[in-house]
């Protein structure tokens, strides 16, 4: 609601809430006669997240006169942004980057640390041009459009509300519910099943507004799948591929490979033969993989397009809303949701101030116990433990979770060592940071907070992995089989620095949007100096290098990302063939190890008649460059045809690959 203290000032304030109801953080807009506007937003989950004050002043079109944002970044970066725009003269700098063009007529800056206040800005200055179009400081072009409508009430108060869709900022829309008057603004900017940024007072209105936005986005996504989706009906022919054995981590002479009704039928040598069927592609000696499996996603339902033209067509979701991944799991089956088909893990976290939210969040053994039923009763194959789980009922979690026939997996709980997850009986630790903090946490470290990565950041460049503590911790792992998920790509961020292009993502920066290449610069963590960039570097090294030692002293790993989809898990088997893996070994972890720990290896994982025809036909072969796993021609998930081209043009993306594509009755088309 509007305040207006001692008449010079309205203030307008906004509650973060979770998706559970508890409050996580506010923002408050101030905004002074003079014309000065101040943004004051803050919020935490899970042990973290941004503090950032803005300020601006804005233009008679709307757009930004001046502006300036400082604070931090979720990880702790420091924010420092400013721009200003006098006649045509336009000039920005960041901690990241610094730039001047000149601008004729309207244009609005697109700000690196913006806070939500952002979209009330740009929904003012969009309803001001007729053609709904907004030129863009340094580039691009924001659009909107109206998607849906709602009324909220609060008592006998009602208000009429509009969900608009941006697009032209980043890979997917953005959908804002935005005020319905001449001059609209944000009235609550929602996640579903995440989070939501809503009007103080309104915060009721939450769940209502959640729903009709999943109606909405499902409406927009249904119709983005009918477009890059290719239905495959009758009998399908992949002619003369040289199909990878991810068994055995070998590639196998051409064959063709026979599909009906979605699954595999026939795996047999090459023919010349005039072979007919209803859907025909001649690879032409192109390297045909199982379908690719990412083990650790949080999954949203704009991410299947990235995850589809990656080749990615399994992913295991490893933390989410329970309603949520149930919903997106349904929709994808009905084949109603752009999306690769879903493992879901079941999550269960400890009440405490650090909490993260989805899922379970529990206080005891009880808890515990009943939520692990939840996932039992729903045929969920694993559980994931996070980080404020109470270490006391630990033990006793992870045997009544096995005796349920799950596998039990996730972080190590705070106060806690890797070792002692593995005395207790933990199939599987994800991330690396939870591994090597085995060595640098005492028992006060209070890994919930930001510790978890700057005590790696600060301390693995100097450790002895030859050392009888790291040998002995590698022998335990090995020994009981203890699956890694390291998701390696995930810490890129320890050593960049601002306005240095993510490694993880400079060999895709040149086909993204601008805007999200200059996002790409855009650091997380406090490095000061050179010193310090000079150890997070090293300790990054140490990250991968780690990896490669429990990979030849036999511990599984698997491959997954906790990062953007697609673009990060190609960057994820490029670091373990830097790791010391062969090219071919990655591959082996990327799908049979996949499916292997997934429970769907009986399905999935392989190319054998019986299996489901999850294909990715490559331009390139992967087996000796792994960069070519970004050459993707075809993708083919059950009785469907993907061609990442497509998919990459709808987002903004320029192709890597030309399409390889069906014909029909033994034709092809390139």
């Amino acid at each position: 609601m509007f305040v207006a203290p001692l008449g010079h000032a309205e203030t307008l304030r906004y509650v973060v809430q979770m998706e559970e109801g508890s409050i996580a953080g506010r923002q408050v807009v101030t905004r002074r006669d003079d014309g000065l506007t101040t943004v004051d937003f803050s919020y935490k989950d899970n042990g973290r997240g941004p503090d950032i004050i803005e300020e601006y002043r804005l233009a008679p079109d709307g757009t930004y006169a001046s502006y300036h944002a400082k604070g931090t970044t979720t990880f702790g970066a420091k924010v420092d942004e400013s721009f200003t725009r006098k006649g045509d003269e336009a000039r920005w700098k960041s901690t990241s980057d610094s730039g001047n063009a000149r601008v004729e007529g309207t244009a609005l800056y697109s700000s690196l640390a913006g806070t939500g206040d952002g979209f009330s800005v740009a929904l003012a200055a969009l309803a001001r041009r007729p053609d709904g179009r907004l030129p863009l400081v340094p580039s691009g072009t924001l659009s909107m459009r109206k998607v849906a409508d709602a009324q909220v009430t609060r008592g006998t108060e009602s208000r009429d509300v509009q969900l608009m869709m941006l697009t032209g900022v980043g890979l997917t829309p953005q959908l804002v519910w935005a005020t319905a008057d001449a001059t609209p603004r944000l009235f609550a900017y929602v996640v579903p099943g995440y989070l939501r940024i809503v009007e103080e007072g309104w915060q009721d209105s939450g769940p209502l507004l959640a729903r009709r936005q999943l109606e909405a986005e499902g409406e927009a996504l249904a119709a983005l799948g009918r477009r890059v989706s290719h239905p495959l009906e009758g009998l399908t022919l992949i002619r003369n591929a040289r199909v990878f054995d991810s068994e055995n981590a070998t590639l196998g002479e051409p064959a063709d490979v026979y599909a009906f009704r979605g699954r595999i039928t026939r795996v047999v040598p090459a023919s010349t033969a005039d072979l007919e069927a209803d859907n025909v592609v001649d690879a032409g000696g192109r390297v045909l993989l199982p379908g690719l499996f990412d083990m650790h996603t949080h999954v949203s339902r704009w991410d299947g397009g990235l995850h589809l033209a990656a080749g990615v067509t399994t992913v295991r979701d490893l933390g989410n809303d329970n309603a949520s991944v149930q919903s997106m799991i349904s929709e994808e089956s009905a084949g109603s949701l752009l999306m690769p088909r879903i493992v879901a893990t079941g999550y269960i976290e400890g009440k405490s101030p650090f909490s993260s939210t989805g899922g379970f969040v529990v206080e005891d053994l009880a808890g515990a116990k009943s939520a692990i039923d939840w996932y039992a009763q729903r045929g969920y194959p694993q559980i994931k433990i996070y980080n404020s789980f109470p270490k006391d009922s630990l033990a006793e979690t992870v045997a009544y979770a096995h005796a349920q026939g799950l596998r039990v997996g996730g972080h190590v709980p705070a106060f806690l060592r890797a070792q002692d997850v593995v005395d207790m009986g933990f199939d599987e630790i994800q991330h690396v940071n939870q591994l090597l903090l085995n060595f640098f946490v005492t028992p006060k470290t209070d890994t919930r907070t930001l510790e978890r990565f700057y005590l790696v950041a600060e301390k693995a460049g100097s450790l002895d992995l030859d050392s009888k503590p790291v040998q002995d911790f590698v022998g335990s792992l090995k020994s009981r089989q203890v699956v890694v998920d390291p998701t390696l790509v995930a810490f890129d961020f320890l050593r960049q620095r601002p306005g240095q292009l993510a490694p993880a993502y400079a060999a895709v920066a040149d086909h993204v949007p601008p805007d999200v290449r200059r996002g790409f610069s855009v650091a997380e963590m406090n490095i000061p100096d050179d010193r310090t960039a000079a150890r997070y570097e090293q300790a990054y090294a140490r990250c991968i290098e780690f990896v490669g030692q429990l990979y030849r002293a036999g511990v599984p790993i698997v491959a997954g990302t906790d990062e953007i989809p697609g673009f990060a898990y190609q960057r994820e088997l490029e670091l373990y063939v830097q790791a010391g893996l062969t090219p071919a070994q990655v591959l082996q972890v990327a799908t049979w190890n996949g499916a292997k720990y997934s429970r769907v290896l009986g399905d999935r994982g392989s190319i054998a008649p019986g299996k489901a025809a999850d294909l990715v036909l490559v331009d390139g072969d992967p087996t000796r460059d792994i960069g070519a796993i970004r050459r993707i021609a075809l993708v083919v998930k059950g009785d469907k045809a993907f061609y990442p081209s497509e998919i990459y043009a709808e987002l903004g993306v320029k192709p890597f690959a030309e399409p390889l594509r069906f014909g029909g009755k033994g034709t092809t088309d390139r």
